[in-house]
Parts: structure tokens; sequence; C-alpha cells
């Protein structure tokens, strides 16, 4: 397989970046004697990354059922409210400022009270990371499904095809790279999710773990386990984008 500059390119930079980043970060901490008990250096942070390796991946297993038990959640459910508000003038009327009052509201605070209604299992844990989840999702769809062309729908209407022919062979494949966009964001912001609701009840998940290090004045273990949420982000994030360009052949057939 050839490899073309324009893909060492996108290797390097980011490299460079995080080099760069590393070389600003040392030199912070020496010019300024910082103690580690508030910035630990990135070898102290290497180091507990792998002292505490085994502990990292069991507690980060538990994050990532948290998070994609909550992503998925907010897709299946999200994408049919899509499809409603996009179909009917009088559900998106009804609902939709409904939908943006409910985002705008911090899920920090609503976290207690999921705790409440939902106790302190992992179902808590996925209201949380479904609530975070749900919007991009139901947004962007309903974005995509009424940015469908009208040459397209005035040829399914020339054609006499039902109503569900048109959503199902034009509509919706119209839509699935704003699908693909806001699973993008979703898939991160389960993360998120999942982390606060660690952080407000359980024992167990790297949110848990990056609280007890913190109380337990471990810094280089706190940072351990950021570093631990920032690649099972990434990862997550990967699968997505991999779905994407698995799928762009099919966005070309459709829109042609």
């Amino acid at each position: 397989m050839k490899i073309t500059s324009e893909a060492v390119t996108r290797v390097a930079y980011p490299i460079l970046g995080l080099l760069l980043l590393l070389l600003l970060w040392q030199g912070y901490i020496v010019l300024f004697d910082v103690p580690q008990a508030v910035l630990p250096r990135p070898l102290a942070v290497w180091n507990a990354t792998i002292n505490n390796l085994p502990l990292l991946i069991s507690e980060g297993r538990v994050t990532l059922l948290e998070s994609v038990y909550g992503f998925l959640l907010a897709f299946f459910l999200g994408i049919p409210i899509a499809v409603a508000i996009s179909s009917s003038r009088t559900l998106n009327l009804m609902f939709y400022p409904l939908l943006i009052a409910t985002q705008a509201l911090p899920k920090v605070a609503l976290a207690p009270l999921i705790l409440v209604w939902l106790g302190t299992g992992i179902e808590s844990k996925l209201a949380i990371a479904w609530l975070v989840a749900f919007f991009p999702i139901v947004v962007d769809t309903a974005t995509g499904l009424r940015s469908t062309p009208a040459e397209m729908l005035d040829l399914a209407a020339s054609v006499r095809a039902t109503g569900w022919q048109t959503f199902w062979k034009i509509k919706f494949p119209a839509a699935l790279p704003f699908v693909i966009t806001g699973s993008k964001v979703a898939i991160t912001l389960a993360v998120i999710g999942a982390v606060i609701g660690e952080f407000i009840s359980s024992n167990e998940g790297l949110g848990n773990l990056l609280l007890v290090a913190n109380s337990q004045v471990n810094t280089p273990l706190a940072f351990a386990a950021l570093l631990a949420l920032a690649v099972l982000g990434m990862a997550l994030y990967a699968v997505v984008a991999f779905v994407d360009i698995a799928l762009k052949p099919w966005f070309s057939e459709v829109r042609h």
C-alpha cells in the first residue's frame, strides 16, 4: 500500500503538537517550580499510567459500557423523534422548543434528581449519558431530513412513491451524513455524561477513580485517569468515523 504525503502529514502534525504541549508543560513546571500535588510532570503521569494500567483498564471498561449504552439509547430513541418532528409541523412546534430548553439545562444540576428517580445503579448513569447525547442526534437528523434535495422529492412524486418509500429510499439516505455528524458529537458527549453520573454516585468507573485520586492528593493518578478518559473518547469517536468512511461510497451513490 502506497503511503501518501497527505497521510504522513495527518499523522506527523498531531504528534508534533503533542510533543510541543509536553515540552511547554514540562517547561512551565521547571520554570515556576510547581509542586507535584498541583501539577505533576509528564513523566510522573506516564509512570502512574503504566503502574496502574490494570486498574485503568478495569475502571475504563465500566465507563465504556455506560457511554456506549447511553449513546445507543440516545441513537435509537433520537432517530424516531427526529423523524416525527421533521415530518409534522405540529409536533415540531410542540416539542422542538422543549428539546432546546432541555439542552439548556445544566446536566450536573439534573444528575442528583436522576439519582433519586433511578437509584445508584447503572440506570442513572445511562440516563445522564442519554440526556447529554440525545440532543445532537435529534437536531442533526431532523436537519438532514429537512435538507433532502427538492429534485429527488419531485422524482419520488412523479413515480407516485408512497410516503414510506420516499422516506426509506430518499429522505433517510440523504440525511445519513447528518446522522453521522450528530453521532460523532454524541458519542464523545456520552462519555462526559457517564463521568458526570459517576461523579454524583458510583463506586466504580474512571470518574470515580478521578475523585478517589483527588481525595488522596494523588495528582499523577488523577491525570492518568484523565488520559484514559481522553483515549476512551478518541477510540469511540474513531469507531463512528470508521462507520462514516465505510458508508461514504453509499452516500455518493444515493446522491447520484
